[in-house]
Formats: structure tokens, C-alpha cells, sequence
């Protein structure tokens, strides 16, 4: 399976435009004969399961946040392996996204370059999808996160009530919420990092989360994703905040602006993931990590291809970890061959 990938399907893929392959992939996975067919050699393995805020992930390896914004492929990432997902990211409005063409090839650097924007069904129909998973019974046996950002009509002033909205409406489907603040591909966003900004949107969803969970509605972690090129004064500045909103952990990192290390390659605007991400990620683990001595959940994102690169997210004080770009490059037998020993 990895030679067939690797070999054949990954060339024959990558003369198409990254979206339409994704499109297809998605397209695919959402098929059940084509996710039994291939679980034979992916399916899940509960390999170094970790309980965190009540929750057994049966690995550590999830899906990252960006590959399956509407929960068209929600029962497959089980079979494929993975010991989590994360859906999104999801806005209260429905929206297309920024122009095409908006995701970029770096085979050279093993990365990506992508500009989405946010594209997706908006709230209320991924929640109606995914209480349909529920009716029909096709819920997947591993937790289920959900991404939410700011719609791009929103403005920055209001941004908290449109969190909120989305999560009012998606929260039921989720064992944790992820607050994306940190996407560089929607104006304004990463602004609500700052942390006036950033503690108006906790407090306001802690206190919607916690009012309800005393109505017997279930109260779930809340995360924050940050981007991988603030100052150590502004990780300081968010971790401040995710403890007075007492919120869960922290998703470390999205994409990265900085550029420096495939700009004789492509030049492209969006955020870079892959390869020439995992240090940068990596030292944002580690100072975080040390600055809350280990007492914060950390899930680690950026440049994970293989079992080195895992370890390294680990040993730096990450909890979990999720992989988007490491996945595309892989391909399907990419989580069996990280977590097995």
C-alpha cells in the first residue's frame, strides 16, 4: 500500500490541481466500499491511548483542522487510522473561500502553501450533517473536534457573537471546540490573538458553555490554534487568557507567514505547512510547555511526516498531535506507520 501510493498514485495526483485531488480524495473517502477496501491496511490502532479532559484517544495521532471543513468524510478517519479529527473550520456563515487558485505544491520542501479562507457550509449545515452521522448511526468511534473561525462578513467588533453562534450551534456534536484565531488567510483574524480581543471570545463562550452544561447539555474543553510567528510576549499574552477564561489546552501551530525557507521555490501568499514548519511548531511547543511546566494540554501541529517528527512534537511537552500536510504526502497508510512500534 505504501509503495502503491508513494510509487504511483501520489505522481499521478500531483499533475492535478491540489484542490481537485482533495475534492477527489474527499469525494472517495466518503464512499464506504472504498474506506473498507483500504482499512485492511490503515484501520485504527490504539497504540499509546492518552485520556485528556475526560476523553480516551485511542492514539495520539489526529487529523488536522483544513482537510475536512464540511464532515463529508467523518466515519472514514477511523479507518484510515486516526485516533482523532478535527472538523473545519467551520463559520457561522456559509462561505466560498478566497479565489482559486488557493493551494500550492512545494514537492521540493515536502509543504504546502495555502490562501483557502475559510471555505465552507457554514454552522447550521454541518450541524444538520452531523446529526444525521448520529440518526444513521455512522458516528465514528474516535473524538470528533470542531474548528471554528471568524466569517470573513463579520466584522472584527463582532466576532465574538459570531464564535459564539457557531458554537452554540455545533457544540453538541463535539467532544472539544478549537477557537481559530490564528488562520493568516482571513483579514483581521489573526488580530483576535491580542488579548482584549482574545478574552472577550473565551470568557464569552466559557460562559455559554458552562451556564448550559448546568441544563444538561454537556460542557466540552474549549482549545485556542495560534500561529506559529508570535513573539514569546503575545504566546505569553494568549496564555494568560486561556487561563482567566480557564479554558483546556492549545493547538500548536496553524500555518506560518514566514516564507524564508521556500521562497526560491514558489512565491505564493498563504499560509506554509509541511516540512519547512515543524521547527518553528516545534519551538512554540517547547516554550510553551516549559512556561506552563507540562500543566497545559498541548496538541502539536506542524511538519509531522514520520516517527522522528512525532517524537520530536512530544518531547517537546505536546499531548497529541494532528498532521494535514504529512498526510497528503504519505498517503493513506501514514498514521499505521507513525504509531506502529
Amino acid at each position: 500500500m505504501i509503495n502503491l501510493y508513494q510509487n504511483l498514485l501520489r505522481p499521478l495526483f500531483f499533475l492535478l490541481d491540489p484542490e481537485r485531488v482533495h475534492h477527489i480524495s474527499l469525494a472517495a473517502l466518503s464512499k464506504t466500499p472504498i474506506a473498507r477496501f483500504i482499512s485492511p491496511w490503515t484501520s485504527l490502532l490504539e497504540s499509546d491511548p492518552i485520556k485528556l479532559w475526560g476523553i480516551t484517544f485511542p492514539n495520539r495521532i489526529g487529523l488536522a483542522a483544513g482537510f475536512d471543513k464540511n464532515a463529508e468524510a467523518l466515519p472514514a478517519w477511523p479507518k484510515l487510522g486516526f485516533g482523532h479529527v478535527e472538523l473545519g473550520t467551520v463559520t457561522c456563515q456559509a462561505q466560498p473561500g478566497n479565489p482559486k487558485p488557493r493551494i500550492f505544491r512545494i514537492a521540493s520542501h515536502q509543504g504546502l502553501i495555502n490562501r483557502m479562507g475559510f471555505p465552507n457550509n457554514g454552522a447550521n449545515a454541518i450541524a444538520t450533517k452531523l446529526q444525521r452521522y448520529k440518526q444513521n448511526k455512522t458516528w465514528p468511534s474516535i473524538p470528533v473536534g470542531i474548528n471554528i473561525g471568524k466569517s470573513k462578513v463579520t466584522e472584527i467588533e463582532e466576532a465574538a457573537e459570531d464564535y459564539l453562534e457557531s458554537f452554540q450551534k455545533l457544540r453538541p456534536y463535539a467532544d472539544y471546540i478549537a477557537i481559530n484565531v490564528s488562520s493568516p488567510n482571513t483579514p483581521g483574524l489573526r488580530s483576535l490573538q491580542e488579548k482584549d480581543q482574545l478574552l472577550k471570545i473565551l470568557k464569552i463562550l466559557q460562559k455559554e458553555n458552562k451556564k448550559d452544561s448546568l441544563q444538561d447539555t454537556k460542557e466540552v474543553p474549549i482549545l485556542v490554534k495560534i500561529a506559529p510567528d508570535l513573539e514569546k510576549q503575545q504566546i505569553m499574552e494568549v496564555l494568560d487568557c486561556i487561563q482567566d477564561a480557564d479554558c483546556d489546552g492549545i493547538i500548536a501551530t496553524n500555518t506560518t507567514i514566514d516564507h524564508s525557507k521556500v521562497r526560491e521555490s514558489i512565491n505564493e501568499k498563504g499560509g506554509l505547512s509541511g516540512s519547512p514548519a515543524r521547527v518553528k511548531s516545534t519551538q512554540v511547543i517547547r516554550f510553551i510547555s516549559r512556561e506552563t511546566q507540562g500543566k497545559l494540554p498541548i496538541i502539536g501541529v506542524g511538519g509531522i511526516f514520520n516517527q522522528s517528527d512525532a517524537r520530536e512534537k512530544l518531547d517537546a511537552g505536546a499531548s497529541l498531535l494532528q498532521a494535514y500536510t504529512g498526510f497528503i504526502y504519505e498517503g493513506p497508510t501514514f498514521c499505521r506507520v507513525i504509531c506502529e512500534r
